[in-house]
C-alpha cells in the first residue's frame, strides 16, 4: 500500500468518524436517550419526566434537558398559569432522531439475544 493511499483511507476513515463522534457527544450519558424516548410518547411536564426515568435525579434531568435544549432537540414552553407550568417536548429537529433510536432498540434486540440467548 503507497503512502498516498494510507493517506486517502485516513481521510476517508476520518471523513466517516467526525460525524458518528458530534452524534455520540450530543447524546452521550446514561439520561439523553431515555428522555428523548420519554418525550416521543408526547409532550410531558418536569415531574411526569422523572418519574416515568426512574433513578434520575431532579438536578441531573434538569441539566440534561438543558443539554438538550441547547442542541436544538427539545423545547421547552413556559405557560403563563398559576402556578407556572413548564412542559417539554421533542423539537422537529428531535423527532430526526426517531429512525436512529429504533435502529439502535433492532441492534439492542438482536445483541441481547446473541449474547444473552435471550
Amino acid at each position: 500500500m503507497t503512502t498516498k493511499t494510507k493517506e486517502l483511507n485516513k481521510e476517508q476513515c476520518m471523513g466517516m468518524l467526525l460525524p458518528v463522534r458530534d452524534a455520540l457527544e450530543v447524546l452521550s450519558g446514561k439520561w439523553k436517550l431515555p428522555i428523548i424516548v420519554c418525550l416521543t410518547l408526547g409532550d410531558k411536564r418536569f415531574g411526569e419526566i422523572s418519574k416515568e426515568i426512574e433513578q434520575i435525579t431532579d438536578r441531573m434531568l434538569s441539566k440534561e434537558l438543558r443539554d438538550l435544549e441547547e442542541n436544538q432537540l427539545v423545547k421547552r414552553t413556559v405557560y403563563d398559569t398559576m402556578p407556572v407550568t413548564v412542559e417539554y417536548s421533542l423539537t422537529e429537529y428531535g423527532e430526526s432522531l426517531h429512525a436512529v433510536i429504533g435502529e439502535l432498540r433492532k441492534w439492542g434486540v438482536q445483541h441481547r439475544k446473541r449474547i444473552m440467548g435471550k
